[in-house]
């Protein structure tokens, strides 16, 4: 199994000294992949639910605090030399087709190939008019074909493109990614959409454990979402051992039990030898790629997480 960590772009690590300093930790401890968040701006009164967290507020919305993900990842690609870097994920509306996939390509050939493109439809109405984008109740016919026009841009010697959201003719688009055929996309979500996106679009399936609605916070949880994942590919004819499978855990790594409401231990947390059993129980489900959330309220609480997490788990299990 290859660990990863995924890191908010907010409070601790909005210091440039403090991202590179959790970059070149995790390159040392072991860790395989580097995920940033996605948020160009935010409503100082979301309109929207989050659906990741109890309260349904977004962790930026106190502060504002966001970088764009995908200049964070090439500022990261600088700092690293093996991580490979994912957006965690990237909201496909907010940026044009075309410059979206310019700036992964800018990030996959500066890092060596390095890139992964997690992506999502996005949740949250206000931003997407804040940034001028097409309509929110359109964003996954959006994400669909923005998606497609970036694999066309990505592989075709003369890209050419005319859908509803994005048309181009007549252009180069150069030097084409290192990744072959194009940098690996990963698909969050866990809804039905999201699903069908997968079967549609995605090497790898990315789901969170903890969306209200769609809940895998645990090993069997996650497998009836593997199970309803593979009947949309197969509706779609698509073969489901061809789509790979990544998974965030969205709480951090404690030393100390927390139970969860039924009664059963939440994963990741009491002893190291518990997490690797956690890690293991994943892996016997599908889970290639586990993506722990690290960062906590200070640079040094955030390191010494990733520090013990990489030293008693992740280099015991890999």
């Amino acid at each position: 199994m290859e660990f990863g960590i995924h890191i908010g772009t907010r409070g601790c690590m909005a210091v440039r000294e403090n991202m590179m300093a959790v970059a070149s930790a995790a390159e040392a401890n072991g860790y395989g992949i580097l995920g940033v968040n996605d948020h160009l701006i935010m409503p100082a009164q979301p309109d929207g639910t989050y659906p990741y967290t109890a309260t349904g507020i977004h962790p930026a919305a106190q502060s504002g605090e966001c970088f764009d993900a995908i200049a964070t990842l090439a500022f990261l690609a600088g700092c690293t030399q093996r991580i490979k870097l994912l957006t965690s994920v990237v909201v496909v509306p907010h940026r044009p087709a075309v410059l979206t996939a310019k700036l992964f390509q800018t990030v996959d050939v500066l890092s060596g190939g390095r890139l992964i493109a997690g992506v999502g439809a996005g949740w949250m109405k206000d931003e997407f008019v804040a940034l001028g984008t097409p309509p929110f109740e359109e964003r996954g016919a959006v994400t669909d074909e923005y998606i497609e026009a970036w694999k066309i841009l990505w592989t075709q010697e003369r890209p050419l493109m005319r859908g509803k959201y994005t048309q181009f003719d007549n252009v180069m688009f150069e030097p084409k990614p290192i990744s072959k055929p194009h940098p690996p996309i990963w698909v969050g979500g866990e809804s039905g959409p999201s699903l069908r996106r997968v079967a549609r679009h995605g090497d790898a399936w990315y789901p969170v454990s903890n969306n209200a609605s769609f809940l895998l916070n645990t090993p069997g949880r996650l497998k009836g979402g593997v199970e309803r994942m593979h009947r949309a590919a197969e509706k779609h004819g698509r073969d489901p051992a061809s789509i790979d499978i990544a998974y965030i855990f969205f709480a951090p790594p404690s030393w100390k039990p927390r139970e969860l409401p039924d009664g059963g231990r939440q994963m990741f947390s009491g002893s190291s030898d518990d997490m690797l059993a956690d890690a293991a129980a994943l892996k016997s489900v599908g889970v290639n790629h586990l993506i722990v959330y690290l960062q906590r309220s200070t640079i040094e609480q955030t390191l010494d997480v990733l520090q013990r997490f990489g030293e008693e788990v992740v280099r015991k299990a890999s």
